[in-house]
């Protein structure tokens, strides 16, 4: 089975593996510090005129920033702007011309007062600047495409940096966007609308907004949208080419999902949203007030729903409420990730969201550094950006709803959309009126889920007594942690009905003693895995995510050592031989992935879909071999599993009808 079946691994596969080195620096390129000693700044307003020219893929802008030093004093503001776009002069407010230099390797501007500023003063700084964007230049978001201008699709999202940025993510500002474009075509942004009257063949529309937000992404359209109403919400879906069949069922779903939503965090900030079609090589999804960016691989006959959940809570959770600094990412990035577990519950069962949570956690023990509460450290969409902020948010939101309570944690959640709509959020705010509605001190539960990355492993140790009225288990709960501490639930097994205990686990060695009347069988600790930690069979599986967190970037000799670890702990595994499987083909090495997938049908078969797609790729390879009638035996062996995973059957019978042939020939 390919990863990029799954929804959650298509918007992490992009993105640069953060190593240590880069994280022992001391700011994060794509961080809220401004670098090199400039002045840290408060930006409060944009003024933009932004020409755009689909046919000649170019963009001419001027940028005005308002903004109001921070610091204590500074000569020089720097701003981070895509390199593709050349700044011919900057001028203040009284017209200066001020010096500049940019700095291709971080991609920003650095900006020269004519006079020196003190803190709470006011400036600003006026932006000439312009640029081809086709799509193919360097992005400040490595491996992704964040902006392009064409003549079928143009679309400039925040990330991009395409016009000046202080405070990536994190700095609000009002803004007032003019957009020129040829008639044909008609801009999208965020906030109000306006038309006006453009020169010859041009047409002007001007997006304003009237509080501080994160509305710097457009885009151009040249047909008008589908709209659909549906669930009170009206959606303008601006999908191209084959995709326009779509846009019905997408606008459908874009209401129901919203009005689910709103069940969990309140009225959202607008009734009214807009679908927009990028293309292949951008993110999966992406945000902006009031608008949901999809690639067009993301677009998918069967609505692609948890996308939608998860772009569609990020209207509340980044644009309503943003985040003080990008260390506290966990809340702005693991609630939308929550959100999809809740949408599982809600629309399929709680089986099928416990197979997410599973996922969810072997994702967030992926990462062993650092911290959660130091995401700033990571960079930006990187696998381990998503593992930390996302997987790893979202299971430390899990475990809080496990300890205070369903009733206590919705309206955790319900409180702080109310209090900090249009506000800074920070890790303390939230614990505050967590601990409040939970009505017990949480200081402990969050140090031990952020700001450690360590879970624990917990090894049981019991005795049973007779006693005059039944039976008493005494005994031991181990890990290795000194500081972890959270009650844990025990399930006694016994003769007649279960029993459960709640153990408040402290240090490494906690004591209990629980009473039964049917004599004890079997102890289950922690039975529904509220508590993030490990186990060998989750030893072996993070050790395979990390492999495919590799793979998935091109890193295939630091992925096959992962899942050597894997092996190590599990020989049997067939995930682990399947992935390993899944490099040599990728590198052509087609006798070494054969011996693997084999390894995979002659393992755990665990999980059950290892065995149709070995198969399958088993047949590929003889093909290539040229063995077709082998091919053809491992295709009707697929075919006789009758498991149809991520299109198995229909994949295996293909190649029933026509050979399989390598890409780009031999």
């Amino acid at each position: 089975m390919s990863r990029a079946n799954n929804t959650a691994a298509q918007v992490r596969r992009m993105g640069r593996v953060a190593v240590l080195a880069a994280w022992t620096m001391t700011l994060a390129v794509f961080g809220h510090a401004q670098a090199g000693g400039h002045g840290d700044i408060d930006v409060t307003a944009y003024d933009i005129a932004a020409a755009i020219d689909p046919s000649m893929q170019n963009l001419i802008a001027t940028a005005k920033v308002s903004f109001t030093l921070k610091s204590p004093y500074a000569t020089s503001i720097a701003f981070e702007l895509n390199n593709a776009l050349a700044v011919s002069r900057v001028t203040d407010k009284a017209g200066n011309a001020l010096a500049m230099n940019r700095d291709l390797k971080t991609q920003t501007i650095a900006v020269t007062l004519a006079q020196p500023m003190r803190n709470g003063a006011q400036e600003e700084l006026s932006f000439f600047y312009g640029g081809r964007l086709s799509g193919v230049e360097e992005s400040p978001v490595y491996g992704l495409r964040f902006a392009a201008i064409s003549p079928e699709k143009t679309y400039l999202l925040y990330p991009s940096r395409w016009f000046p940025v202080s405070g990536y993510t994190t700095d609000p500002f009002l803004w007032k966007i003019s957009v020129t474009a040829p008639a044909a075509y008609q801009a999208i942004g965020s906030g109000d609308s306006k038309d006006s009257a453009g020169e010859a063949g041009k047409t002007v529309r001007t997006f304003s907004s009237t509080q501080p937000g994160f509305g710097g992404s457009i885009a151009l359209a040249a047909k008008d949208p589908a709209v659909v109403n549906a669930e009170g919400v009206q959606t303008r879906v601006f999908f191209r080419d084959g995709n326009t069949k779509l846009a019905q069922a997408y606008g459908n779903e874009t209401g129901t999902v919203l009005r689910l939503l709103q069940k969990f965090f309140g009225l959202p900030p607008s009734a009214n949203l807009v679908l927009v079609e990028t293309e292949a090589g951008a993110p999966g999804g992406y945000a902006a007030p009031g608008i949901v960016f999809l690639n067009t691989p993301s677009i998918t006959e069967t609505v692609n729903s948890r996308l939608l959940v998860n772009q569609l809570a990020r209207q509340w959770w980044g644009n309503l409420i943003y985040p003080e600094s990008r260390n506290h990412l966990w809340l702005f990035n693991g609630i939308p990730r929550y959100a999809e577990l809740l949408w599982l519950e809600e629309t399929v069962n709680k089986e099928a969201a416990n197979v997410d949570k599973e996922a969810m956690y072997i994702d967030a023990l992926t990462v062993t550094y650092p911290p959660a509460l130091q995401a700033a450290r990571i960079e930006d969409y990187s696998p381990e950006y998503w593992a930390l902020t996302a997987s790893k948010g979202a299971a430390t939101l899990e475990m809080l709803r496990a300890l205070i309570g369903d009733e206590a944690f919705f309206q955790t959640i319900k409180t702080t959309v109310d209090q900090y709509a249009h506000k800074a959020l920070n890790t303390g705010d939230f614990e505050k009126i967590a601990s409040q509605t939970g009505k017990r001190d949480l200081g402990p539960f969050f140090l031990q889920w952020l700001e450690s990355n360590s879970a624990p492993e917990f090894k049981l140790e019991y005795t049973v007594f007779r006693t005059q009225k039944g039976f008493r288990v005494v005994g031991k709960i181990k890990q290795d942690l000194d500081t972890f501490s959270m009650p844990v639930k025990l399930m006694i097994e016994t003769e007649g009905n279960p029993e459960e205990k709640t153990v408040d686990v402290m240090g490494p060695e906690t004591e209990f003693v629980v009473e039964t009347f049917g004599k004890p069988k079997k102890i289950k600790i922690d039975p529904e895995t509220d508590v993030l930690r490990f186990n060998p069979k989750t030893r072996v599986l993070v050790a395979i995510r990390r492999g495919e967190q590799f793979a998935e970037i091109g890193q295939f000799n630091e992925a096959l050592l992962e899942y050597q670890k894997a092996l190590e702990v599990n020989r049997n595994s067939s995930l682990a031989h399947y992935r390993v499987a899944e490099v040599f083909f990728l590198q052509n090495n087609y006798q070494a992935a054969a011996n693997e997938f084999r390894e995979s049908l002659n393992g755990d078969r665990d999980p059950a879909w290892t065995e149709v797609w070995s198969n399958v790729n088993l047949g590929k390879i003889f093909d290539v071999s040229g063995q077709r009638e082998r091919a053809v035996n491992s295709y009707n062996a697929a075919i006789r599993t009758r498991d149809n995973t991520a299109g198995a059957q229909e994949e295996a019978a293909k190649y029933l009808q026509k050979p399989y042939e390598r890409e780009g020939g031999s």
